[in-house]
């Protein structure tokens, strides 16, 4: 039985499908693909059907990661059962998930993504739809490091 995780933002574009790639990546390196499986998600349904933002695509490719999602919405009726761990990329991420989750009973699943950096002293992973390509590459470091730490938390 493998591990399943779901990066959660905004709307599924940047961060989410980027971090999805990245450890895609890195699960692969590591010949963990029956081990662990990934998925993203986007918190509204703006950009359901698209394919990752071109310049997150472009910034990604310059580091050898594929993001090949298609967006979709994050579906509580669904996820939130499917999946061991819900990741997201800001507090208001966090938040929106929790509270699609109103018992309570899924919220030991609902994890902020910068919490595993052990390099960066991120406490979110910015968005970076607005920042230019340093807000990009900005992203791709907290989100290298966060899922180094991630996949070292799951090997333990």
């Amino acid at each position: 039985m493998s591990t399943r995780l779901l990066f959660v933002c905004l709307g599924n574009i940047c961060r989410s499908a980027t971090a999805e790639g990245i450890m895609q990546a890195f699960v692969k390196q590591r010949g963990l693909e029956n081990e662990i499986e990934c998925d993203s998600a986007g918190v509204i349904s703006y950009h359901v059907g698209e394919s990752a933002d071109p310049r997150m695509r472009q910034h990604a490719s310059k580091r050898d990661y594929s993001l090949d999602s298609i967006s979709r919405q994050f579906d509580p009726s669904t996820d939130f059962e499917k999946f061991d761990l819900i990741l997201t990329m800001d507090h208001d991420n966090y938040s929106d998930v929790m509270s699609m989750d109103p018992t309570g009973q899924y919220h030991g699943k609902v994890k902020r993504m910068a919490s595993y950096c052990r390099n960066h002293q991120a406490t979110v992973v910015p968005d970076p739809y607005y920042r230019g390509p340093e807000g990009f590459e900005r992203v791709l470091d907290i989100l290298e490091d966060a899922c180094e730490g991630l996949l070292d938390e799951l090997k333990k």
